[in-house]
């Protein structure tokens, strides 16, 4: 069965996705992502001596700005009062990578998918933009959804 697109009306015009019918439910979504960096770049995070400051604190405080923007930045999505959202980071040193998670919880009409996506993106950004004084040799990847729970199209968890 093919799925139909919910953000466009019978005449094919883009438009927000009415959620007034809907009841409130806990929804929950992690997103994932990466950025590869040099051996120099991770000792530097890692020993707190990058020029701009505490890069995975304030990392942590973009991704959190992101989240709460989303509605600004993704046309269809709705504004959203955001209950929770958390970041964690994990330093990758044979890898030469940061590994960044966004959850966000909420109690509304709609999911946090692209809440939790916009956070660890925004995270990751953050991140290249305090180390690339060092060096702009970085790579930022592999940014999916992890689960999701709640709301009427149920529980979604990546990879099975």
């Amino acid at each position: 069965m093919v799925e139909e697109f919910t953000h466009f009306d019978e005449d094919g015009n883009a438009v927000m996705v009415d959620v007034t019918g809907k009841n409130k439910s806990v929804r929950t979504a992690v997103a994932r992502g990466e950025i590869r960096v040099s051996r120099e770049i991770l000792e530097a995070v890692k020993e707190h001596c990058v020029e701009k400051g505490d890069v995975l604190s304030v990392a942590t405080v973009a991704g959190i700005m992101g989240v709460k923007q989303t509605a600004s930045l993704i046309p269809m999505c709705h504004p959203l009062n955001i209950q929770n959202c958390a970041l964690k980071f994990s330093l990758d040193e044979e890898n030469s990578r940061i590994e960044a998670e966004c959850t966000v919880k909420i109690d509304e009409k709609t999911g946090v998918e692209m809440e939790a996506l916009t956070g660890v993106s925004v995270a990751l950004l953050t991140i290249y933009d305090m180390c690339k004084a060092i060096d702009k040799r970085m790579e930022i990847g592999g940014i999916h959804l992890v689960r999701k729970t709640g709301g009427k199209s149920g529980d979604f968890r990546y990879g099975g």
